[in-house]
């Protein structure tokens, strides 16, 4: 990166965490205010925040990799999102605000008692830690790998600064933080996308580009194609994916701490529902993104790995570089026909000659069929090389392109999104990693009775004991597929627990809390065997998980002796 680049980096970051630091300064004077903000927010805000907490780094990396590679049927992962923000506005938002409550396990504890809340609070705590730890890994992996940064130090410069203005400020300081990182990350993906069809060739306007990815399969928005194990059609989107938004804007922590801090039910109500309908147009967007990479490079050789450090070890080594430039020779011979061969398919595409679109679709078909199998000779080369190395470079396309693409200046405000959105989304994490720990685990269970001051101090060590925490696992993360994937993999593994125990809380009055405690412990190990022994698609778990408690905590009700645990108006 250029001088100018460090300077629009470090400015945009040294403005944001400054900026919410000094406004939030004076934030801890009481736990409400710490943990809550006083439950002061508007609904823009609590929009704004509820996007920037699931906007992480990983959003911004790995999605437009994914559509550069799958095309744009990834969409259908959110078809279920509306519907969620809706159904727990209707349901969700009023209870919690009529109890008051700091976290949403609180509510279980009056419903089921203590051992339930402290299940679903412990739940949420490793599924969270670890997420954390993942959003700030990713991120790092990514820029040590593209900008040669370690990768410890990196994962400290990010950690360190998400916690240091999340113990000084605490809720408000998050949301604060968030609004200037959210204009960051919207204005520099808005600029990418214009800047990617700006560098099409002159003869090649956006339709033109649209046509050619459809063309190619990758504008998939809608398969209505059911199969258990594919993770993306409409099918996993409006069920798998909608338990799992049920799960995530419902009963996270990190989600539900955003609308708790809201002025009124209404105003709650209106930042879920603004999140509904702002979310798949931005993945929208986003995907878009990818699928432009894609027609871009059609046009413009792309490297032969995405994973520069790979293909530097390659050409250092001196049993493989000579494979390795017999590679690229070979990728270079056989672009200028792909290149060709799209060109011509465009021109095809503007006219009703269906013989020759069909003639030019062939010829591009085996051009690209030609350079798959270098890219495949490439990945055997890289296992036998590198076995340690990722073979799959797609999390690495779009920041390949803004560094070698963009203009100086423009490189360090990509790379500041980068890390607005990893501080934004593991920022709230922190903060709601830090309140259930307080609040479900320490005050009920360790200190009863003490003054509130110390609770807001428990609650800063409780935010810098999770935030090395993060550190610390994000320091030995391994690399899982594509990493928007692993993000919800693993939250798949739990929320779906999670999500069944609030279901019969709210709506299956004759079940008790000893029934779903075990319902709860019987469904997680069931769901963790199927993720090691099946290949069951992961969003079905939301589905399953949620399912299984509800049923086996009516069987296991009915079963058991006495009477039902004391519970409490769900409505």
């Amino acid at each position: 990166m250029s001088g100018l680049d460090w300077l629009v980096l470090a400015g945009t970051l040294a403005f944001i965490v400054g900026y919410g630091t000094w406004r939030t300064r004076k934030a801890g004077r009481s736990l409400d205010a710490y943990l809550l903000g006083g439950r002061q927010a508007n609904w823009w805000g609590i929009g704004l925040s509820i996007v920037a907490t699931q906007a992480s780094a990983i959003t911004f990396l790995s999605t437009p990799g994914q559509a550069y590679d799958d095309g744009m049927r990834f969409i259908q992962f959110y078809f279920g999102l509306p519907v969620a923000m809706v159904l727990i506005a209707i349901f969700a938002v009023p209870l919690y605000h009529r109890l008051q409550v700091f976290t949403a396990y609180e509510y279980l504890e009056t419903r089921f008692g203590r051992p339930t809340r402290t299940l679903a609070a412990l739940l949420f705590l490793v599924q969270r830690g670890l997420s954390n730890g993942l959003s700030l890994y990713a991120p790092a992996l990514v820029l040590s790998a593209i900008l040669g940064w370690n990768v410890s130090l990196t994962v400290w410069l990010i950690g360190g600064l998400m916690i240091s203005y999340t113990v000084t400020g605490g809720t408000r300081a998050v949301a604060v933080t968030q609004q200037g990182q959210v204009a960051i990350i919207f204005t520099g993906m808005v600029v990418a996308g214009f800047l990617l069809v700006h560098y099409l060739p002159a003869d090649v306007g956006f339709g033109d580009a649209m046509r050619l990815a459809g063309h190619q399969g990758k504008l998939n928005l809608v398969d209505f194609h059911f199969d258990p194990k594919d993770r993306y059609n409409f099918w996993t989107g409006m069920t798998g994916g909608l338990f799992l938004a049920l799960s995530y804007f419902g009963t996270d922590q990190s989600q539900v701490q955003r609308y708790l801090a809201g002025q009124s039910i209404t105003e709650s109500r209106l930042g879920l529902l603004f999140n509904g309908l702002v979310k798949i147009p931005m993945q929208f967007g986003i995907l878009l993104i990818g699928v432009l990479l894609f027609v871009f490079y059609q046009f413009n050789q792309p490297p032969l790995t995405f994973n520069r450090p790979v293909q530097e070890q390659l050409s250092a080594s001196p049993t493989h570089a000579a494979a390795l430039r017999a590679l690229e020779q070979r990728q270079t011979a056989l672009f200028a026909p792909q290149q060709a061969a799209a060109g011509q398919l465009i021109r095809t595409l503007r006219t009703n000659d269906q013989a020759a679109q069909q003639a030019a679709q062939q010829q591009l078909d085996a051009a690209t069929t030609s350079l798959k199998q270098v890219r495949t000779d490439l990945n055997a080369l890289v296992k036998e090389a590198v076995p340690t190395a990722e073979a799959k470079d797609t999390d690495y396309v779009f920041l390949s392109f803004v560094l070698r693409y963009l203009p100086h200046g423009l490189v360090g405000l990509l790379i500041a999104v980068v890390l607005c959105a990893a501080m934004s989304s593991a920022a709230a994490g922190l903060n709601a990693l830090a309140s259930t720990t307080i609040i479900d685990l320490y005050q009920p269970n360790v200190r009863r009775r003490v003054d509130e001051q110390h609770y807001v101090r428990a609650s800063r060590w409780a935010t810098i004991t999770w935030g090395v925490l993060g550190i610390g696992f994000a320091l030995f993360a391994a690399r899982m597929e594509n990493l928007i994937q692993a993000v919800n993999i693993l939250g798949s593994l739990f929320y779906g627990t999670i999500l069944g125990i609030f279901v019969v809380a709210f709506f299956l009055k004759s079940i008790g809390g000893r029934a779903v405690f075990l319902a709860a412990l019987i469904t997680q190990a069931i769901i963790f065997l199927l993720f090691w022994q099946t290949d069951v698609a992961y969003l079905w778990y939301n589905i399953i998980g949620c399912a299984l408690v509800m049923l086996l905590g009516a069987l296991l009700q009915a079963l058991l002796p006495g009477t039902a645990e004391k519970m409490v108006d769900a409505a």
